[in-house]
């Protein structure tokens, strides 16, 4: 085996909510259950981080090595989809177990599935709950729900599945620590040739290239699903950072916004991605109409919108639907957004105070009918090719 070549230190771009992914060789013992031995380094870190006041999402895999070792009679080359589910049903409480061996603070699982991502209203679910246990400093462990579902339905691996969650909540940073220093021109452990490659500024397929298969035999991505999730993430405008996880002076060292490891650029800024994404998903048949306080507000102040400036909504959309948002002469797309409810729900509330929204409806999805993060003013040509018909 050949001595990989060292990383250049060099400074991590300015966070404050990042996503770390870690893989399946970083918690596996030797043994085939799992081991603190190499996590508690990442531990360390997440500390750090809470107490520089900076939010962390986990996504930890580890499931199925561990319920590999509880499941009787269980034969290594069975690999079957209901193997490997009752595998996971088995090593999740496991695995969130050694997490919170590590930390005061609490923890709480997540298990995210393909239909959560495809479909918009659980989509945003997902995201409120993800939100709402930053707020209250838990730390959320995000997985993939092996136990139910399908092949043709999974999310794949965690590498993709932790640059979902980063775009999901907004992260500043998608962390990948893995078993080796970083992305090298070739195989590091078979290659003395093979040279660190420390900043990408576009994932070219030169450099997918370079990339391997399954690193390990407990993992189910390599270096390929690690750049696949770092292009899902740079589409979001998240960079995304690879790193050796066992290593803890690397870890260390992270804390202190200082990496040795490979940074993967955005090809564009977090705003111009989410802007972009927003102007241009297809909308469904339906309105809001504002008054002109409002439109004044969400164009020139980039405010929510609230119930108070709205007259109506038209059409039949619900909660999660990208809408188009008009003038009260109706002569106007001024913006487009995810709206928080659907129209039946705002055309009770609409004129109403936030105070009151709960007293209306019985319930209530918070303040904004649509949430300045989830909206996008428009150039008056937009509304000339979207198809909606204002009445």
């Amino acid at each position: 085996m050949t001595t990989p070549r060292k990383f250049k230190q060099q400074p991590v771009p300015p966070w404050n909510r990042a996503v770390l992914k870690v893989g399946s060789s970083l918690l596996a013992g030797n043994d085939g259950g799992l081991s603190t031995q190499y996590v508690l380094g990442l531990a360390q870190f997440i500390s750090a981080c809470h107490a520089a006041g900076r939010e962390i999402v986990l996504v930890s895999s580890g499931a199925v090595a561990a319920g590999r070792m509880l499941l009787e009679g269980h034969s290594d080359e069975d690999t079957s989809s209901a193997a490997r589910q009752a595998m996971a049903a088995l090593g999740q409480t496991q695995t969130i177990a050694l997490w919170q061996r590590l930390f005061d603070r609490p923890l709480a699982q997540v298990l995210l599935t393909h239909d959560d991502m495809r479909n918009r209203r659980r989509y945003l679910n997902a995201r409120a709950t993800l939100q709402e246990l930053l707020s209250h400093g838990v730390l959320p462990v995000v997985n993939e729900n092996d136990t139910v579902a399908v092949d043709e339905l999974t999310l794949g691996d965690n590498d993709n599945l932790a640059a979902i969650v980063a775009a999901l909540v907004d992260a500043d940073l998608l962390l990948i620590a893995t078993d080796i220093d970083g992305l090298y021109t070739g195989n590091p452990r078979t290659d003395p040739d093979a040279e660190p490659i420390n900043e990408v500024d576009e994932i070219t397929s030169e450099i997918m290239h370079m990339a391997s298969g399954a690193g390990s035999s407990v993992g189910t991505g390599g270096m390929r699903t690690k750049l696949e999730a770092a292009q899902k993430a740079s589409a979001a405008g998240i960079e995304t950072i690879l790193f050796n996880g066992r290593d803890s002076e690397v870890s260390r060292l992270l804390s202190q916004d200082l990496l040795c490891g490979t940074r993967l650029r955005s090809t564009s800024s977090r705003l111009q991605a989410r802007k972009y994404w927003l102007r241009h998903t297809p909308s469904v048949p339906g309105y809001i109409r504002v008054d002109a306080g409002a439109a004044r507000a969400l164009i020139e102040e980039g405010a929510s919108l609230l119930p108070k400036g709205v007259l109506e909504a038209g059409g039949e959309f619900q909660r999660g639907d990208m809408v188009e948002i008009i003038n009260d002469d109706n002569s106007q797309c001024i913006a487009r957004g995810i709206t928080q409810y659907g129209a039946a729900e705002i055309n009770m509330i609409h004129g109403c105070h936030t105070r009151d929204i709960e007293e209306r409806l019985g319930y209530s999805y918070g303040d904004s009918i649509v949430h300045r993060d989830d909206l996008a003013t428009t150039d008056p040509l937009d509304a000339m090719t979207t198809g909606v018909e204002f009445s």
